[in-house]
């Protein structure tokens, strides 16, 4: 028998420490060779760490949340066979792993999320003091003076008439209702009326540290300003769906592809919107390639996948670059330089986006992009006698937030008023 130390190797070129987000062993349980014994997360990826012996876990180094240095003990396990007493960094073996990716959902056909609430709920009324007297035999209304009518109510809101206070020579309603205000704690709710659930203290660990993290520098370095204007979709609207119902095999088309185009068109006008601060260099990279981050929701966290040089791609290789991305983070098999390198990044809520957004810019870019729910309405137009038709629309509103230090207040305006044209007028999209 003899114990090896597995340290944590190397996983990343500038790394110095990860974080345990899970373990899959406990001390004491027993571990084959290649098996997976921990989920370590740096600033760019999760890294699967997998056993390179068989034995039994003798010590662990820490629990979830905490920081593991490269090159520190991360498990000791204790071998069937002889083995060296430590291994080195390098030995460790790994796999890179993106579990927590999702899909951007777009702006008119996008599924809502659902919210599954894990909490137990607490009994229905307060518990009572030590010093109230337990009924003996499980009898607990029975050793009390009440009516039928009050026992009866009492058991439908799971009420036990011993820990209630009678002002006479028996329990009345009365006595039930003050007992609900004051008895209880919890003051008087009606039969089915939803009580209070127990607190739930969860530990921010993870990916939820790391959007923390961010979303918190991004706030304390950028002064954030938010544009908003609205927008007439109607004919885009309509041109999308004549498209798809003459796709043949190629994929469906959502609002998504065409407002990457008319943005990929718009910035040659407006290279600020398309860049990158370097905060200590003091230096702005203004970028001629488009590499668009999609904001996407994931039961991790934020996560924002990359489409590379989408000012190269019309509106059917985007659409299948979008669900290519999709795929690949539903399975988990997002690669890290997918996950990296946008200069500028789009956040759509779907259905849920309501009037309008003011989104944090994905640091170290200098904007993002923020269109909301289509709605429809009734718009004034001019008619060619020159007075007011009223006529049914499609609107959606479209947020930018810029960072300051760059991109001025008249720039932001500009460009989305530039955006505006073209998607209101969307034969534009396809011109040369």
């Amino acid at each position: 028998m003899a114990r090896y130390s597995f340290r944590l190797p190397d996983i990343g070129e500038g790394i110095a420490e990860a974080e345990i987000v899970a373990w899959h062993v406990r001390v004491g349980d027993r571990i084959e060779e290649d098996a997976q014994l921990a989920d370590m997360m740096t600033d760019k990826a999760t890294v699967e760490m997998e056993s390179p012996v068989s034995g039994v876990i003798v010590e662990l180094a820490g629990e979830v949340g905490d920081m593991v240095s490269i090159g520190s003990t991360l498990a000791v396990i204790e071998t069937d066979a002889d083995a060296e007493a430590s291994d080195t960094p390098e030995s460790g073996s790994c796999a890179e792993s993106t579990d927590e990716v999702a899909v951007l959902e777009d702006v008119a056909e996008s599924s809502e999320d659902s919210v599954e609430d894990s909490a137990e709920a607490p009994p229905a009324v307060a518990e009572a003091s030590p010093s109230a007297a337990a009924p003996a035999g499980g009898k607990e209304d029975r050793a009390v003076l009440a009516s039928p009518a009050v026992r009866a109510r009492a058991r439908d809101l799971g009420v036990d008439l011993s820990q209630v206070q009678a002002e006479g020579d028996r329990i009345r309603h009365a006595d039930l209702d003050a007992y609900l205000r004051y008895g209880a704690g919890q003051g008087y709710q009606a039969p089915g009326a939803s009580r209070a659930r127990a607190d739930e203290p969860i530990k921010v660990i993870g990916m939820r540290r790391k959007i923390a993290e961010n979303m918190a520098a991004a706030k304390r370095a950028i002064p954030h300003f938010t544009y908003v204007e609205e927008m007439d979709v109607t004919a885009l609207e309509a041109m999308r769906a004549d498209l798809n119902a003459n796709r043949g095999n190629r994929p469906k088309l959502t609002m998504l592809p065409f407002l990457i185009v008319a943005i990929c068109r718009t910035i040659p006008e407006f290279p600020m919107i398309n860049a990158r601060y370097d905060d200590e260099a003091g230096v702005v990279t203004r970028h001629g390639a488009v590499h668009l981050g999609m904001a996407t929701q994931t039961d991790a966290g934020l996560m924002v996948p990359v489409i590379r040089d989408a000012q190269d791609k019309n509106v059917w290789q985007l659409a299948s670059e979008i669900s290519r991305l999709a795929e690949a983070a539903r399975t988990g098999k997002a690669k890290v330089d997918e996950l990296t390198g946008g200069t500028l990044t789009v956040t759509s809520l779907g259905p849920l986006g309501g009037i309008a957004t003011t989104p944090v810019i994905n640091r170290p870019e200098v904007a993002i992009i923020g269109p909301n729910k289509i709605v429809e309405r009734p718009v004034f137009a001019k008619n060619p006698q020159g007075g007011d038709d009223i006529r049914r629309a499609k609107l959606m509103n479209l947020s930018i937030s810029c960072d300051h230090r760059v991109v001025d207040g008249w720039d932001a305006a500009s460009f989305v008023q530039a955006l505006k044209r073209l998607v209101e007028t969307p034969v534009l999209l396809f011109a040369n």
